[in-house]
């Protein structure tokens, strides 16, 4: 073993050595789509006397984590997203409404003497004098209240209790603290001047412009004494549930800013465990059979491939564990999708080491692997570079589970080239250089060109003798598919056009339009009821109220027994744009970043024609959906922004083995070196496809309706970037390129 050799086992086995410790003893954060929880996007609203400006932010989120902390939620998460919005992860949260209602209340919590009862008359009048104001008590009754002469600043703490001695039952104790005690003596020792049954004897305790309890003084106190002890009770109809929330709103503190909920997410932990698991089995089953198709091609050389996938898959997990990365149901699935995509830097090692093998006089199992990785390199480095763009770029511009597929998407591709140019190049090497390998050189895999390369090279077909004609049919089918955009329309999803949508677990087969007639017999003409398989059911509506989200839910339940609400999104119109917004500046942003790396790799002629090809990849996708009545959402659009690096990838390759044909042979003319080189370069073109196949229709069979349309846009993505790199990529650079001869510059 050469030095260089032994250097890179020592590394492997050191990388792997920590990865298998990382994950044993440092878990992986799941996503509140995997275990189950509430999403709620809040942002503060400016007032008369208050800018809801970063600082404003700021302050209303340590009064958030405060009310959070009382309520006792395990494991919260509180971001500040803007200078105006905050993230509120609540994991087994499921009552959305509730948790939205303690958090946004902005806890005004002021105490007023009561200065009498008010007629009809005064109390639409609401005000009767400086501070004044009239508002009804519990029982109905406008009562006129003076200015308030403390609030929730004088509070030292409140405390939930139960009395069962005395018949208060669940009451909120509250206890004051420096000018608050001396506060509340004098107001009660006021109030007590009064007779008994005077309305004047009771003190008013509001809440956010609600009384919440108007206790009267009790005879004991004498006039102008008070209560001394600088403590209160606040009674009232409590249950348990309602004395905590209220004592966790007067602990909090006021909101400094009000905050008003703009986007909401509810997933039961049903259904997060049952994304896990199909994920579980996908990422098995697809591997098995990536493998196993590995194996079968290139024989010794895909065992030990197989063996770098695993430490690959181990890796990968230990990255995400250690940088404390959230797993969210997308990031599931692109750590699944990064295990067929692994296999490609080891095919296209394989592949250029077979061309090695054939091309030498005296050939050698161990020089040719030493070539081929030598000389896969470059169009490795490329392609996952492109791929690495798109993963930065759903970092930066998506935002929740979609911004944690291109964390995965991201370490899967760092993840693949390490096993691939360290684990596997180890094992071969070594493994190459056995005299009983030596001895027999087929097992390797490479000893054999391969069915695919053997075809071609006996049929030596002249795929570009004439491009003009594959640009033809290539607009034929943009035709067609920008004819479904048209036609069909594009189905935004919530998440895009604002609104609610709610899934719905049945326990036996459900019919849509019936639940769509008796939704719009409800008052609900524009939602739309899709199922997935015979027992999931969505509604998609305009945005509702939680009572009119109960009204629907009760329709759907009427109808279809033992309906199970397991997802609840509400996203607001402004949301809704500024998402819409931000997908298009990730396509753009995407498209000419492509654009200038490749211009930069491979001069403008190649750069453009791999943009085009990939821009038709983007139209064709969204036009199948369109005619598939798909929904195009945030998950779409990750698998879109995947399918561009994919077809950047294949472009990279095939225009990689361009150059080097330019190199070897100036003068040719470009159309034949592009024929040439899509001949060389297709035997990795299948085996890498075939290999992403078997783990997409796994993930598509089994990942449930979740992922299931993710799987389906990128098997449609993957089949069309492979045409194109061929049929639209290599036209349109000879086309570019004109009828010159060498290299395009």
């Amino acid at each position: 073993m050469n030095r260089s050799l032994r250097v890179r086992a020592l590394l492997a086995l050191a990388v792997i050595a920590a990865s298998l410790y990382i994950a044993v003893t440092v878990p992986v954060r799941l996503g509140l789509d995997l275990r189950g929880g509430t999403q709620l996007v809040l942002e503060t609203r400016s007032t008369p006397t208050a800018d809801a400006d970063g600082t404003a932010t700021d302050r209303t989120l340590e009064v958030l984590r405060r009310r959070i902390d009382a309520l006792g939620v395990a494991e919260p998460t509180l971001v500040r997203s803007g200078d105006h919005r905050i993230i509120v992860e609540l994991p087994g949260v499921q009552d959305p409404s509730t948790a939205a209602d303690v958090l946004g209340r902005t806890a005004q919590l002021t105490f007023h003497p009561v200065l009498g009862t008010a007629d009809d008359t005064t109390a639409r009048a609401q005000r009767q004098g400086p501070g004044e104001r009239v508002l009804p008590d519990d029982a109905g009754t406008p009562l006129r209240l003076g200015a308030a002469t403390l609030t929730g600043e004088h509070v030292k703490e409140a405390a939930a209790r139960f009395d069962g001695q005395d018949g208060a039952g669940w009451h909120v104790a509250v206890g004051f603290h420096g000018a608050g005690r001396d506060g509340w003596a004098r107001l009660t020792g006021e109030a007590a001047c009064r007779p008994p049954g005077d309305p004047a004897r009771r003190v008013a305790i509001v809440l956010d412009d609600k009384i919440i309890s108007s206790p009267q003084v009790a005879p004991s106190i004498a006039c102008g004494t008070g209560i001394r002890d600088g403590a209160t009770e606040i009674t009232g109809s409590f249950g348990p549930e309602e004395a905590r929330e209220l004592s966790s709103l007067i602990n909090g503190g006021a909101l400094p800013v009000p905050v008003e909920t703009v986007e909401q997410r509810t997933v039961g932990p049903t259904l997060g465990a049952q994304a896990i698991t199909a994920g579980a089995w996908a990422a098995v089953i697809g591997t098995a059979l990536t493998a196993l198709f590995i194996i079968v091609v290139y024989r010794l050389m895909g065992v030990l491939a197989t063996v770098a996938l695993v430490c690959y898959g181990l890796v990968s997990y230990a990255a995400l564990a250690l940088l404390g990365a959230t797993l969210t149901l997308p990031g599931l699935a692109g750590f699944v999708l990064a295990i067929g995509m692994a296999v490609d830097a080891n095919v296209l090692v394989f592949e250029r080491a077979r061309e090695e093998y054939a091309s030498r006089s005296r050939p050698s199992a161990r020089s040719a692997l030493a070539a081929g990785f030598r000389n896969a390199l470059g169009a490795i480095a490329d392609s996952n570079i492109t791929t690495l763009i798109a993963a930065a770029l759903l970092f930066f511009l998506a935002s929740g589970p979609v911004r944690g597929f291109g964390v995965t998407l991201g370490i899967g591709v760092l993840a693949s080239m390490f096993s691939a140019l360290v684990i596997t190049r180890v094992l071969a090497e070594s493994v190459a250089g056995r005299p009983g390998v030596r001895r027999r050189p087929r097992l390797t895999g490479i000893a054999t060109t391969g069915a695919v390369r053997d075809r071609l090279t006996r049929r030596e077909p002249r795929l570009m003798r004439h491009p003009r004609r594959w640009l033809a049919t290539c607009a034929a089918v943009l035709v067609l598919a920008g004819t479904g955009i048209a036609v069909r329309g594009v189905d935004l999803g919530v998440e895009f056009t604002g609104g609610r949508l709610i899934e719905y677990a049945t326990t036996g087969p459900v019919d849509p339009d019936r639940v769509r007639t008796a939704l719009v017999g409800a008052g609900f003409p524009r939602a739309v009821v899709q199922s997935s398989g015979d027992t999931a059911l969505t509604v998609r509506t305009d945005p509702l109220t939680d009572a009119e989200e109960a009204q629907v839910t009760g329709t759907v339940r009427g109808l279809v027994g033992g309906a199970e609400k397991v997802r609840d999104e509400l996203v607001g119109p402004s949301v809704g744009k500024e998402l819409r917004r931000g997908a298009l500046i990730a396509l753009a942003v995407a498209l000419g970043a492509q654009l200038l790396y490749l211009a930069a790799r491979f001069r403008w002629v190649f750069g453009t024609a791999a943009v085009v090809a990939l821009a038709q990849d983007v139209v064709i996708l969204v036009g199948v959906f369109a005619w598939l009545g798909k929904p195009v959402d945030g998950v779409f659009v990750a698998a879109l922004l995947t399918v561009i690096g994919y077809s950047v990838n294949d472009s990279v390759v095939l225009f990689d083995r361009v150059r080097e044909l330019v190199r070897r042979t100036p003068g040719t003319p470009l159309a034949d070196l592009a024929n040439q080189a899509i001949l060389q370069t297709l035997p990795r073109t299948v085996n890498t496809g075939t290999g992403a196949a078997f783990v997409l229709i796994a993930l598509a069979v089994l990942g449930g309706s979740a992922l299931t349309d993710f799987a389906l846009a990128l098997l449609i993505g993957i089949a069309v970037g492979t045409y194109s790199s061929v049929f639209t990529a290599a036209p349109v650079a000879i086309q570019l390129h004109g009828d010159r001869g060498g290299p395009a510059t």
